[in-house]
């Protein structure tokens, strides 16, 4: 996993160094739930991060300004020259930031005006229970690089069970901005025009019966099922149905890892 991590971090960080500001580099990882996306995203965009902070330090400490202009380590607050005390705070902001697609979930009560809200309830997280178009929309803002305003993304509030709207900032300085979620390069629309826009399409590749092991454990261990009986149902029932989907009808991907080396957490 630490390979894979670093390699696509500085594959990554190479592009960006190819683009011009402020265009942004858009990276979609992908996989079937319980494969370790949410964690494999995590640590890869702390691992760009540490790079381009790497980076900037040691053009600024040659007196180099190649960084600035491609847009590399650049920081909103800038860094004093002489003097001031610097330690409270970092030379650069973070210029890659995690965007969990689960925001764009379709809250409860709009799940209640379905025809079927009892069926809609119970297959939550299925790809029609999003919001597609506003996903959509959202990457289309980013690959607009006209667009210099602040752009905002929803979260999802799991003590709330529902999204909560505007959560996450994306500013100008964040130029690469990394989505993970299950369908963020789905195939079929509206979801493909979103997957086409983006630079980077990464899915995370794991045995089916490994997933499922990892998903009955991880519904009973954070309550979501009563028992191990409900927890394989849900698993069954929901959770590997939506998965197989997203093998069967996803854009082809650009990177494939394997899951078999990535630590649960999602």
């Amino acid at each position: 996993m630490d390979v894979d991590i670093e390699e696509l971090a500085q594959h990554l960080v190479e592009k960006l160094h190819r683009i011009p500001a402020p265009q942004r580099l858009l990276v979609g990882v992908a996989g079937i739930p319980a494969s370790g996306k949410s964690t494999f995203t995590v640590l890869l965009t702390e691992r760009v991060n540490a790079i381009l902070r790497e980076r900037s330090i040691t053009t600024t400490s040659s007196g180099s300004e190649g960084s600035a202009s491609s847009g590399l380590g650049s920081s909103a607050e800038g860094v004093d020259a002489v003097g001031g005390d610097q330690s409270s705070r970092p030379l650069v902001q973070d210029q890659a930031i995690l965007v969990g697609l689960d925001g764009w979930h379709l809250s409860r009560a709009k799940l209640d005006v379905f025809p079927n809200p009892q069926n809609a309830h119970d297959r939550r997280g299925i790809h029609w229970t999003f919001d597609g178009e506003g996903y959509v929309a959202f990457i289309k803002k980013l690959r607009d690089a006209s667009n210099t305003l602040v752009i905002t993304a929803p979260s999802f509030d799991h003590a709330l069970k529902d999204p909560t709207p505007d959560a996450v900032s994306i500013y100008p300085y964040h130029r690469i901005v990394i989505i993970e979620g299950l369908y963020v390069f789905l195939a079929i629309q509206p979801w493909s025009e979103a997957g086409f826009l983006l630079d980077e399409r990464v899915f995370i590749e794991v045995d089916i019966a490994e997933a499922r092991k990892r998903l009955v454990k991880r519904h009973v261990v954070t309550g979501i099922a009563k028992d191990m009986k409900e927890a394989e149902w849900r698993a069954d029932e929901n959770d590997m149905p939506n998965g197989l989907f997203v093998i069967s009808n996803m854009l082809e991907p650009t990177w494939t890892i394997q899951s078999k080396d990535i630590p649960l957490v999602e």
